[in-house]
């Protein structure tokens, strides 16, 4: 019953929230839905007949690489990308030459080597804008609050499938017309919602010294190889862009973080990728008796996941920094290449005649092996918090000036008074004024356990009971 009233009782609050958390979504909600939307009709899933000479995904992905790194070189001298409309300008620009090129070889007008060369121009010309596009869109985007950039990139991915799903068995005339009104709809929406911004709030061309969240980068990259050693053999509805797979993912997500705002711990949900990559790896060499449905639904929404959770991870550092989001953005983008290496690599084992149970046998237990090490070793909570100035492990509402004040006063109580790790989560814990059951609980500890642990803080903060300890934190 306890946790039934607690359950409506954040429903009621959740929904005392909504009208202030989706305040001014629309243009959001179309700008990146708009973008993801035209890269699954233009390249993804080609809905235009076109050459099968080279695989268009990988020029694509190049070009995606290759501007995201031009502007992360030249970040001091392109920042801020929307003060002027010029970028957008250029991302439109080339999304829609893109389309033209690919319509040209798409309804018959353009055909034989010509066919073959356009095809590549605009695979190209794609590439280069739709990663301009999402350096723009994440620097508007990094200028609101953290749940409402969870909020608005979730459901943005939903209306991309929507939108893909009516165009899908569009006739080549319909097709045509949206390949070029979906990235110019895109852009204009990105122009209102950073016209929307108010001035304080606007990106800042400064860019102070910091230091890069390596291990976040390399983790992304680990997980980008695994998909791409199993991007070409992913059933039907599996992918990164926008398939049911991505939808599962992120209605659940976006219907978590909206009801359940207070209660979606994001320091729980960086787990789950682990859990379904490898769930998803150990199917694969029994394919021929399960299918290949739930192998590539689980590691498809695993990258999806790990995906925005990185995102999530550089937007929270970069406003804890004081760092423009645009070069952690641009980083993220060329890590695709190791998307495109890791196809490489299973292409390769197929050409050199490998057996195909035997290769799927080898890829599954290399990548369970790299993905459990690479969790296990390259990403911990407490130095993602102590190094880089994570906050968002518990929860993405953002916590008030008060609540911020304490935990800052309960770590250097922790630090003054030598805790062990364990001691100061419980420090911090009672800092927010959580009773024993709710500590207990959340770190899944038995009531000996707690209490023994509490009586080590008494006695090395120099209180004789909870409410002392209380008083000395300024909790309730």
């Amino acid at each position: 019953m306890a946790a039934m009233g607690n359950l409506l009782k954040d429903i009621r609050k959740g929904r005392e929230d909504r009208s202030l958390y989706l305040r001014g979504i629309l243009p959001y909600l179309f700008a990146l839905g708009c973008a993801r939307a035209w890269v699954t009709l233009a390249v993804a899933a080609p809905a235009l007949a076109l050459p099968a000479a080279f695989d268009l995904h990988d020029v694509f992905d190049y070009a995606f690489c290759l501007i995201s790194i031009a502007v992360a070189l030249a970040a001091r001298r392109l920042l801020p990308l929307n003060a002027t409309g010029r970028m957008r300008a250029a991302s439109a620009a080339l999304m829609v030459a893109a389309s033209l090129c690919l319509i040209a070889v798409g309804i018959g007008l353009v055909a034989g080597p010509a066919a073959i060369a356009l095809v590549a121009a605009g695979a190209a010309a794609g590439g280069a804008g739709f990663g301009l596009f999402l350096l723009l869109w994440a620097e508007v985007l990094s200028c609101i609050s953290l749940i409402r950039i969870f909020l608005y990139t979730t459901a943005s991915q939903l209306v991309a499938v929507v939108c893909v799903f009516f165009c899908d068995g569009l006739d080549d005339l319909r097709v045509a017309c949206a390949l070029v009104v979906l990235p110019s709809v895109a852009l204009l929406c990105l122009r209102r919602a950073f016209s929307a911004l108010p001035l304080a709030d606007r990106p800042s061309p400064v860019i102070p010294k910091f230091t890069y969240p390596w291990k976040i980068f390399v983790l992304l990259a680990l997980y980008s190889f695994a998909y791409g050693l199993r991007q070409h053999q992913l059933a039907a509805g599996a992918g990164m862009h926008s398939s049911v797979s991505t939808a599962i993912v992120m209605a659940v997500l976006f219907a978590s973080a909206y009801f359940f705002s207070n209660r979606f711990n994001i320091g729980t949900l960086y787990r789950s990728p682990l859990v379904l990559i490898v769930c998803g790896f150990l199917l694969v060499p029994v394919e021929g008796v399960f299918g290949t449905a739930a192998s590539s639904y689980l590691i498809s929404m695993s990258y999806s996941l790990v995906g925005i959770i990185v995102a999530l991870l550089l937007y929270d550092i970069s406003k804890r920094l004081g760092v423009t989001v645009v070069i952690f953005a641009a980083i993220k983008g060329a890590e695709q290449v190791f998307v495109i290496w890791g196809k490489g690599v299973a292409e390769a084992m197929a050409a050199a005649g490998m057996n195909a149970g035997a290769q799927d046998a080898v890829i599954a237990v290399a990548v369970v092996a790299m993905m459990l090490a690479a969790t296990l070793i390259l990403l911990s909570e407490k130095e993602l918090a102590s190094r880089w100035g994570v906050r968002i492990l518990g929860g993405l509402v953002e916590k008030t000036p008060e609540e911020l004040r304490r935990d800052d006063r309960a770590a250097e109580l922790a630090e003054h008074a030598r805790l062990t790790p364990r001691e100061t989560e419980i420090l911090a814990l009672v800092a927010q004024g959580k009773n024993g059951p709710a500590i207990m609980q959340e770190l899944f500890i038995a009531e000996g356990t707690f209490k023994a642990h509490m009586s080590h803080i008494y006695e090395k903060c120099g209180v004789a009971n909870r409410r002392e300890l209380a008083a000395l934190l300024g909790a309730k």
